[in-house]
């Protein structure tokens, strides 16, 4: 497999850099972190990596990364043990007699996380990122299970062909996203870094031959401009703590060449300029004196510090016309955003004091980034624990973080997401409206339940139909949908009534993953005087070509069929079924 050439990259880290976990136990053999890495050494002797390299090996460096992270001494002692419990003779109870029972709970955690195999058939990436997080109870366990799977994916190279392709795929559509979803962008853009060479083995080593000169040329460029932005700043008093430059992952620039022809040179943020400045107030004061020196490009200023991302990025992004009429990306931010956008949740650890407060007054900004932290602990309460067996495991999904939400789980193993109070009929019209109007009865968890049952979190719900059957009018007082009020009411404005002449058709369309296709499709039926109603797109996991489904305001099958050679003759229209409806 060929060297990424831009390393540089990807192995930058601001501060400095931590004490290493070897040179810690060997200066305090007797501390918590000193004893583990003693313990795991002589638990794991004698046994070796697919690479030839001992086991022990492996155990250090996923240490040294949560080290790196900066986590508390218990998370890197849990680090060091984390496959002690599974790949040696060392029982739960040895472990808890050494160590004690906060070490068990993390590495048992990290087993449970370990039974948890990605199959793209089996399962929606986003249902099985919900079971991780919720099945962890504490956030450490994900931050020690990253840390494995990073290391793993660094020496991926080591494992047999067949299994990379498989541990790839799981890296870049469940552990990548999930470390962006906690804050870590750092972590999660190298996990899809690493992943992509195996997923797109061709792709990859084309950018690696194609990009690495356009890569070289605009850091020369920035290079260049970093001496004459320093000057501009300090004639305002401004002085950044750090400037350095952000280049596009490979993952990430492959991914933006699909919608510009695989054009390079329409890449303009291919290398950007970060400043990190001391508090938020410089860097809108240097944003300001960047824009009166070089216009901005309208439309690219992005504010994430009055608007921070779902996952509590914060940063002023904008782009400028710089000399020689190039576009450059400028990124502002602070120190604490900076640690934030590069360490997410974990940069909270860095901050706290030897009381587990967190240090410099950051305490309220901590308490609130946190709190749905506390939503995600709730399950625990409510729901039985957790037994080490497959069935078992797909009936403990519990609930992901969100408020107000609960999440019910087909007989099939796919997550329902509903409303808090939701109902079995409920349920049965998230499915599908033939199901909902059908219901007979529901069972939950194999019991059977009345239909105006309250519905929890991780309950594996089965509805029962019966043909011709229609909704009865005693459904409205308990559902908590209007999906599924709108639907009952639908059905018993019918009940008793002919049906209305049909007057729209719905288009199924195969497609390619081609940009500009939607635009072609909505043009070809407007063209033929058609209007569309409901335009959806279902790409789901493992299917070769997404179905587009488009609702349009006809009945003409005349229309419909003309309508329906056009579509066929639009590059990348793979098939095009239709009914009226």
């Amino acid at each position: 497999m060929a060297i990424n050439p831009f390393e540089w990259i990807t192995n930058f880290r601001g501060g400095d850099k931590p004490r290493s976990v070897k040179e810690t136990a060997e200066k305090d053999p007797k501390s918590l972190i000193g004893r583990a890495y003693a313990f795991a050494k002589k638990a794991h002797h004698g046994q070796k990596r697919q690479s030839g390299e001992p086991y022990f090996s492996h155990l250090l460096a996923a240490a040294d990364i949560l080290n790196s992270w900066r986590l508390d001494e218990t998370t890197i002692a849990a680090g060091l043990l984390h496959d002690t419990v599974e790949d040696t003779k060392v029982t739960a109870e040895d472990l808890k007699k050494e160590f004690g029972e906060e070490i068990v709970f993390l590495v048992n955690g990290v087993s449970k996380l370990g039974r948890v195999k990605y199959r793209e058939q089996d399962a929606k990436a986003e249902n099985l990122r919900k079971m991780i997080v919720a099945l962890s109870e504490d956030l450490r366990v994900i931050f020690i299970k990253l840390a494995d799977r990073l290391h793993n994916m660094r020496t991926l190279a080591a494992v047999p062909p067949q299994k990379q392709k498989r541990i790839a795929l799981e890296t870049d559509d469940i552990y990548a996203p999930l470390a962006y979803r906690l804050g870590m962008h750092h972590l999660a853009g190298e996990l899809h870094d690493l992943a992509f060479p195996y997923l797109h083995p061709k792709e990859n080593e084309w950018l690696l031959k194609s990009a690495a000169e356009h890569y070289e040329r605009r850091r020369i460029y920035l290079e260049k401009l970093r001496p004459v932005v320093e000057e501009k700043l300090k004639e305002h008093d401004l002085e950044p703590i750090k400037i350095d430059f952000r280049a596009k992952r490979i993952s990430s620039l492959y991914s933006k060449l699909l919608h510009h022809d695989m054009d390079i040179e329409k890449i303009y943020d291919l290398v950007a300029i970060r400043l990190i400045f001391k508090t938020s107030a410089e860097c809108y004061a240097a944003l300001g004196i960047i824009h009166k020196y070089w216009p901005p490009l309208p439309g690219r200023i992005k504010d994430y510090i009055a608007m921070p991302k779902p996952n509590g990025y914060q940063s002023l992004h904008t782009v400028v016309i710089g000399p020689e009429h190039k576009l450059i990306e400028f990124q502002l931010r602070s120190q604490l955003m900076h640690e934030h956008a590069e360490q997410g949740i974990a940069a909270h650890w860095i901050y706290k004091d030897n009381k587990g407060q967190p240090a410099g007054g950051h305490k309220k900004e901590a308490e609130e980034d946190l709190s749905w932290i506390q939503e995600l602990r709730r399950w625990q309460e409510s729901h039985p624990d957790f037994e080490h067996n497959a069935e078992q495991f797909l009936e403990s999904m519990k609930v992901d973080f969100f408020r107000d939400r609960i999440f019910a789980v087909t007989p099939r193993g796919e997550v329902i997401d509903l409303p808090e109070g939701s109902t079995p009929i409920d349920f049965a019209y998230r499915i599908h409206t033939d199901i909902g109007d059908s219901c007979v009865g529901a069972k939950v968890n194999d019991h059977i339940v009345p239909l105006d049952y309250i519905l929890r979190s991780g309950d594996m719900v089965e509805i029962l139909t019966q043909k011709k059957k229609k909704p009865s009018e005693d459904w409205l007082r308990f559902v908590k949908t209007s999906s599924a009020t709108n639907h009952i009411k639908s059905s018993l404005r019918t009940k008793h009534h002919v049906l209305a002449r049909p007057t729209k058709c719905e288009l199924r369309i195969a497609v390619e993953d081609r940009y500009g296709l939607i635009k072609d499709i909505s043009t070809a039926i407007s063209k033929a005087r058609v209007n569309i109603i409901k335009f959806e797109t279902n790409a789901s996991p493992g299917s070769r070509f997404p179905i587009d489904r488009v609702q349009c305001d006809t009945a003409d099958r005349q229309k419909i069929e003309k309508l329906v050679i056009r579509l066929k003759n639009i590059k990348g229209v793979r098939e095009v079924s239709w009914k009226i409806i």
